[in-house]
């Protein structure tokens, strides 16, 4: 199977276009039966440069891979942010609101750095634009299926947050033991399900999710 390689085309013709600048933004954890889910995103402009060798989207990437190119990532794009929405918001909202809350929180802390949200454009890896459901001003939003794998600056938001989520999940097995979180990061693995048949739910799982594996 062949490398995908992302590219910034599309970022570029984007800013050609007029946009002050782009925010790449992708979701994690998304599918999993414990933890938050998490909004990545990743801001470039007109002077970025080459992106970091090897950036992929963070599904392609060993862990060992995207612990390196995470900080890579973070120092090439102009700003970058991850929010959460936890596993509680996820039982009270649903999935689609709660990927609208953490990305509503990601897009405060650009705020607060200054970024022109406002004049840029974010490229939504996927084709439902749950960001501006979240929000009171709707944003210019552009939709890509598969950007977090054609395009870098998606590339780049998803590792940021699969990184940032995974060591929340590694530290959550620490300190609530035996679901295996350090290698499952909250998936529904073999390891994890049998815990829950011995153990039970804990305060990170959601547990409509549960109800929807059973």
């Amino acid at each position: 199977m062949a490398v995908v390689e992302p590219t910034l085309d599309v970022e570029l013709a984007m800013l050609a276009a007029g946009a002050t600048c782009v925010i790449g933004c992708d979701e994690v954890g998304r599918g999993a039966l414990a933890g938050p889910v998490a909004v990545g995103v990743a801001v470039v402009t007109a002077d970025v440069g080459a992106f970091p060798v090897g950036l992929r989207d963070s599904k392609l990437l060993s862990e060992p891979r995207r612990e390196l190119l995470a900080p890579l990532a973070a120092a090439w794009v102009r700003h970058s942010a991850v929010g959460l929405a936890s596993a509680q918001e996820v039982d009270a909202h649903g999935i689609i609101a709660a990927l609208g809350l953490a990305g509503k929180r990601a897009l405060a802390q650009l705020h607060a750095a200054e970024v022109d949200i406002v004049g840029g454009v974010v490229l939504l890896d996927g084709n439902d634009d749950w960001l501006n459901k979240a929000l009171a001003t709707p944003l210019s939003v552009v939709t890509r299926i598969k950007a977090d794998q054609d395009c870098a600056s998606v590339s780049a938001a998803s590792v940021i947050a699969k990184v940032h989520r995974d060591r929340l999940m590694i530290a959550a097995d620490l300190g609530t033991p035996g679901y295996g979180w350090s290698g499952n990061k909250g998936y529904g693995s073999a390891e994890h399900m049998a815990a829950l048949g011995t153990l039970g739910a804990s305060e990170h799982h959601r547990l409509s999710w549960l109800k929807i594996a059973r």
